[in-house]
């Protein structure tokens, strides 16, 4: 597995197989993203200067944060989308719990090997299997593009398409799995900052939005560990002297209190 910064600029861990089609699909858009956003502007020629000078220096061995910022300064970072950098081990691990350790994405994971068109209808086909059916608009926001960036892996691939409640398109890979409409989602129990909370375009259907200041908020940054009922968040829970206590946002249902307490009891078994 490989750990490295990509979609939306934030932390990911992927396959080997899947990091470079998703960096060489999200490199041009991040590219003109960051000299747009960047003050003062960032000359593009500097940029391709420092990512070599880092290239050559790593090109022995691994550096660490502080040495890299030796380099080209506390801002080395804004030569990302110019040079894909990895963390290595050891790092993240409980002896050296900060990631600061990096090489080259060349060096660790080996050559760039996948042309640009191939790169975007991987990174198309990942999401839509992940999460489809979803609209063009969660694929651009999930993998930090516009989307007409995507529209020539979208018109190149063939896919499924599907309407919305409120008669929005939905795409999905041909053989996604679709449940049937009627299949009862089971009580379940996500952790601190979950994905599946985040959701990049602001949906309601996992976090409704009357929860969402109760769940994200300045007091409560990585946000709080929360419990769904019927797939949507219905309140939050705490993991104590080897018990799970939850706290509903509102009343819940007799018939779907038993289930609740089951699974908190799996839940404090499992911390056990």
């Amino acid at each position: 597995m490989i750990q490295a910064t990509l979609m939306r600029g934030t932390i990911h861990v992927v396959s080997k197989r899947d990091f470079w089609p998703f960096a060489v699909a999200i490199r041009r858009g991040q590219r003109e993203w960051w000299l747009r956003v960047q003050r003062p502007p960032t000359d593009e020629a500097e940029l391709e200067t420092a990512a070599a000078e880092l290239r050559a220096l790593m090109a022995d061995r691994p550096l660490r944060h502080a040495e890299l910022v030796k380099v080209v300064g506390r801002s080395w970072g804004l030569v990302g989308p110019w040079l894909e950098v990895v963390r290595v081990p050891p790092s993240g691990t409980w002896e050296e719990r900060r990631a600061h350790l990096f090489q080259t994405a060349e060096q660790w994971v080996g050559p760039e090997d996948v042309a640009f068109d191939d790169a975007l209808d991987q990174l198309v086909r990942r999401y839509l299997t992940a999460f489809g059916p979803a609209s063009r608009t969660d694929l651009a926001s999930w993998a930090g593009l516009k989307v007409r960036d995507l529209t020539p892996a979208l018109e190149r691939l063939s896919l499924r398409h599907f309407r919305d409640e409120a008669g929005g398109e939905l795409l999905d890979v041909p053989r996604g799995l679709l449940p049937h409409p009627e299949t009862p989602a089971p009580v379940r129990f996500l952790p601190t900052w979950d994905a599946a909370l985040l959701v990049h375009a602001r949906r309601s259907g996992v976090l409704p939005e009357r929860y969402r200041p109760l769940v994200f908020n300045t007091k409560t940054p990585p946000s709080v560990p929360t419990f769904l009922v019927d797939g949507a968040v219905a309140g939050t829970w705490t993991y104590e002297h080897g018990r799970v206590t939850t706290t509903p946002f509102e009343r819940i249902q007799r018939g779907v209190q038993k289930e609740l307490r089951e699974e908190a009891d799996r839940l404090a078994g499992f911390h056990a």
